[in-house]
């Protein structure tokens, strides 16, 4: 069996072809897509980035394998000899282990590195080069190996993960055609008052002259703006799957596509409006924990099928071993989804729980209809301590319904609570990572003394003395 794994940082499931959006980015992988079955309710257990990939290869939540950050208290791997990291478990049991990827590199997580028979880390750029790099090293060994059987190939793309880049004569791609029509104008206003880092106003959060990409505006505060800004983020995946198709036009000269494994995901997505977040992932929103799950698995899916099953990142390890008669480990935390790809009728969980450490802490219970977001450190933002959203009617997380609901709210804490308890009440299963984050803050990338003093530096006194006041810190005024 030849199994191949395309992992595309941050890419939305909504901004696929294959999964209904309405501009055309995504022509190649739109014909994996239609090969077997896409999920729309996959979710990853942890994000971002670190915490997501640390919670897929080691089979495990983070609240066990102890990431729920990107790196120092609370972002720590923790070994457990029960539970395989995945790709080690393949290369097990006679599979040949591939990955072209910069993630270990981008962020030092060394874990990443056990079990693979190779590890291409292609360039040095730390996650910032763009597809055709990947491609220009993947191509000659798609052309020698391909057509060799037990392979599983890992390809990560980083292309749709800010800033957006690409050659500059796709830019002009989405010119012509609208935006999505969420946000509008009067959602783009309500979004002026966050002064978070990756807010509408505050839109690139590092000290430079403008925007440092023609893709992205200054800031966002109109229709046009938000065109500019989505253009951008929909022509990097354009490009992404252009040279996609430069392999899987490999793949149809030797013979081997239609007999070929596909698994299309990512690590997390990237909020595009949602919570008044543009283009980054600070919190545990739908926007962001929302993510693709392809899988086209010849003899096993039926093609062209949607499931909207409820299924976690940590559902794919134990999924492929079941189908490759791999015993599944007893220590990884997923659930087998492979009856939903034999049938794609079946139900899988009827909630999830999932956790996000980094500019913010938060956990959310998500059910078919409700998500409620406990926030256990607001970061810089106006997060406010309970929220809860009615995903059937507002998937975009709009209206904080939680006041009208207290019984669903009750409910749901109940969940939440009791999931706390699975996780942590055994003998061995440490402290909660996420705890060690609410400690020492989820100060990685912006901390709280520099955001003060830029919003002060704007004239933007009073959404300081807001977040001093959040965070309890002194009044320097």
């Amino acid at each position: 069996m030849r199994i191949v794994y395309i992992d595309m940082d941050c890419m939305r499931p909504d901004h696929f072809g294959g999964y209904g959006y309405h501009r055309n980015t995504t022509p190649n992988l739109d014909s994996i897509i239609r090969r077997g079955v896409r999920f729309t309710e996959c979710h990853t257990s942890d994000s971002p980035c670190v915490p997501s990939r640390a919670a897929l290869f080691s089979g495990r939540f983070g609240i066990h394998n102890g990431v729920n950050t990107h790196w120092g208290p609370g972002g720590e791997l923790r070994a457990d000899p029960g539970a395989p990291m995945f790709m080690r478990l393949l290369r097990q049991h006679g599979y040949r282990t591939v990955s072209f990827s910069s993630f270990a590199d981008r962020h030092n997580a060394w874990w990443f590195a056990c079990g693979w028979h190779e590890l291409n880390t292609f360039t040095l750029k730390r996650g910032a080069e763009d597809a055709d790099e990947l491609v220009a090293e993947a191509l000659p060994w798609f052309e020698h190996n391909i057509a060799q059987d037990d392979l599983f190939i890992h390809l990560n793309f980083w292309d749709p993960h800010r800033n957006y880049t690409m050659p500059s004569n796709w830019l002009e791609r989405f010119r012509d055609e609208p935006p999505p029509a969420w946000p509008d104008q009067d959602a783009i206003d309500s979004h002026q008052d966050n002064y978070g880092p990756f807010s509408a106003g505050q839109l690139h959060p590092w000290p430079r002259e403008g925007s440092p990409t023609p893709c992205m505006p200054e800031a966002i505060r109109t229709v046009d703006d938000w065109k500019q800004f989505v253009d951008g983020y929909d022509a990097s995946i354009a490009f992404m799957d252009d040279q996609i198709g430069r392999l899987l036009g490999v793949m149809s000269d030797k013979g081997v596509l239609d007999d070929t494994v596909f698994i299309l995901s990512c690590d997390h997505a990237e909020a595009m409006g949602e919570f008044g977040i543009y283009g980054d992932h600070v919190c545990a929103c739908e926007g962001v924990h929302n993510i693709p799950m392809v899988v086209a698995w010849p003899g096993v899916t039926p093609p062209d099928i949607s499931s909207d099953s409820l299924v976690y990142n940590v559902d794919l390890p134990p999924t492929v071993c079941e189908l490759l008669k791999i015993p599944v480990p007893e220590g990884w935390d997923g659930m087998s989804f492979a009856p939903i790809l034999r049938s794609g009728q079946s139900t899988h969980r009827d909630h999830l729980v999932w956790t996000h450490g980094l500019y913010s802490c938060q956990r959310v219970v998500r059910t078919p209809q409700w998500a409620l977001t406990r926030t256990y450190h607001p970061g810089l933002f106006d997060f406010p301590e309970v929220q809860l959203h009615d995903i059937g009617q507002d998937r975009r997380q709009t209206a904080n319904v939680a006041r009208e609901h207290p019984e669903v709210v009750r409910n749901l804490d109940h969940l939440l609570m009791q999931w706390q308890q699975e996780q942590l009440g055994r003998p061995g299963r440490g402290v909660d990572p996420l705890q060690l984050i609410v400690q020492t803050g989820p100060w990685k990338y912006v901390r709280p003394e520099a955001w003060l003093s830029r919003l002060e530096e704007q004239d933007q006194g009073e959404a300081a003395a807001r977040i001093r006041a959040r965070l309890g810190l002194p009044d320097l005024g």
